[in-house]
């Protein structure tokens, strides 16, 4: 797998350096607000511009102070510093050099790698003349630029990918099975991607939502790289009252939508509760392979254990086809059963029965089993074909009536035991009045 050039983007808090990142992107990937300390993790994009390819890192805002926090946000920009190939300093040119701004100078000077200086919130020619402060940084000639408006921002990227190492200029060529990291807030998500990775990539504090955005990495399980998405922790709708958490949910569900499996992370010592419910709910619905994780196993009594466990055969039981897991994300323990479990997943996901063999079992159980009468009219499949994979969807063709929920149930937990789709939803769709059934739907 061929290495992409890495420019991590820093500065301290709110000069604008995820408006910059999402202005390179072309896209709103970051996440936003005009309050300082929104960014808290690294977080990598793949970014491209005059056909150079180059991870795009986002840093948290570098500040100094001793609470808890702040000195991990701190932590993370430094490890982004030290892994970058180039170096994108943004400050804001509307005020004066600060003391952090002059602290994040120093660690740039030392880091003794290229590097450009960013005056940002430069939206006109009257605001240039304010830069010229930024001289005293000793980085070197201050760009205006305005991320905001795009001011400059292409002559910015001139100067950047002149700047980038020579080597492969195009996306990595491998393609690699993408996981989703989902659960409520503070379940130990963050802990388990660090785990995974074997360095404090991702902030983890004892503060619920901690995590602002999907974190994007690349780990390797059992010498296999997998990209891997951290999400922010999903609450229940009526609990997302800021806009930077709404934005943060919303990306979680991007990530999910671009998932091949789903991680579904449970506190073993809180137990199943509605909201994990709902969450696999979104998982089958999206069609993502699942895995369910049940974590803090160690720190979970005895009590507990059976009370999650209870709660997993009762309130997740529309999901009983998903491998469970128990875990230690915090210590590694149990882990090494992650990396086999996830790629017999992945490969369930592709399983495909022959159509001769699909219709002869379908017809065995309609026999055995007719479909009830409904309004009078009993239906009855007089055709099924497989029509793709990842995940499983079979079109059944119906002639009578419709298949009610029941029904179709019953023939997925047929299917279910003549192939194997462990940890992989299956979806079966009705060719007569093109209705779907989604698994977990309508219980």
């Amino acid at each position: 797998m061929s290495r992409l050039p890495v420019v991590a983007v820093v500065g301290r808090p709110n000069v604008g350096k995820s408006t910059l990142v999402n202005r390179i992107l072309r896209r709103r990937a970051a996440v936003v607000e005009e309050k300082p300390g929104v960014t808290r993790d690294r977080k990598s994009f793949e970014a491209d511009w005059a056909g150079r390819h180059f991870v795009l890192v986002d840093t948290g805002g570098w500040a100094v102070g001793d609470e808890e926090l702040t000195s991990g946000i701190r932590q993370q920009a430094e490890a982004a510093l030290s892994a970058a190939d180039v170096v994108l300093f943004v400050t804001d040119a509307t005020t004066l050099p600060t003391h952090d701004d002059e602290a994040v100078a120093r660690l740039v000077q030392e880091a003794g790698i290229p590097h450009l200086l960013v005056a940002n919130k430069v939206d006109g020619e009257k605001q240039e003349a304010d830069a010229a402060a930024l001289w005293s940084l000793g980085l070197g000639e201050p760009y205006p630029v305005s991320a905001l408006h795009g001011r400059n921002t292409g002559d910015l990227l001139d100067r950047l990918v002149a700047l980038l190492p020579e080597g492969d200029g195009g996306p990595e060529a491998d393609e690699m099975a993408t996981l989703a990291i989902l659960g409520r807030p503070n379940v130990g998500k963050s802990t388990l991607l660090n785990r995974l990775l074997g360095e404090e990539r991702v902030l983890v504090s004892p503060v619920p939502g901690t995590t602002r955005d999907a974190i994007d990495a690349v780990v390797e399980l059992d010498g296999e790289p997998f990209r891997v998405f951290d999400t922010a922790g999903i609450r229940r709708a009526t609990r997302v009252s800021e806009s930077t958490e709404y934005y943060s949910v919303l990306r979680a569900r991007e990530a999910l939508a671009e998932a091949d499996v789903a991680l579904l992370v449970i506190d073993g010592t809180q137990g199943v509760t509605h909201q994990e419910q709902r969450l696999a709910e979104e998982i089958a619905e999206s069609g993502a392979g699942l895995v369910v994780l049940l974590n803090k196993w160690d720190a979970t009594g005895e009590e507990e254990k059976a009370i999650t466990e209870d709660g997993v055969g009762d309130r997740l039981a529309f999901i009983g086809w998903a491998p469970v897991l128990r875990i230690a994300a915090r210590t590694g323990a149990r882990l090494k059963r992650l990396a086999p479990t996830v790629r017999h997943v992945l490969e369930t996901r592709r399983t495909r029965i022959p159509t001769p063999d699909l219709n002869r079992m379908i017809r065995s159980w309609q026999e055995a089993h007719p479909p009830p009468t409904r309004k009078g009219r009993r239906a009855r499949v007089v055709y099924a074909v497989q029509a793709g994979t990842e995940p499983p969807t079979i079109v059944l063709f119906v002639r009578g009536g419709d298949l009610g929920p029941d029904y179709l149930r019953f023939l997925e937990n047929r299917l279910r035991g003549a192939a194997d789709f462990t940890g992989s939803p299956i979806r079966l769709v009705t060719r007569r009045r093109h209705s779907a059934y989604v698994p977990g739907e309508g219980r």
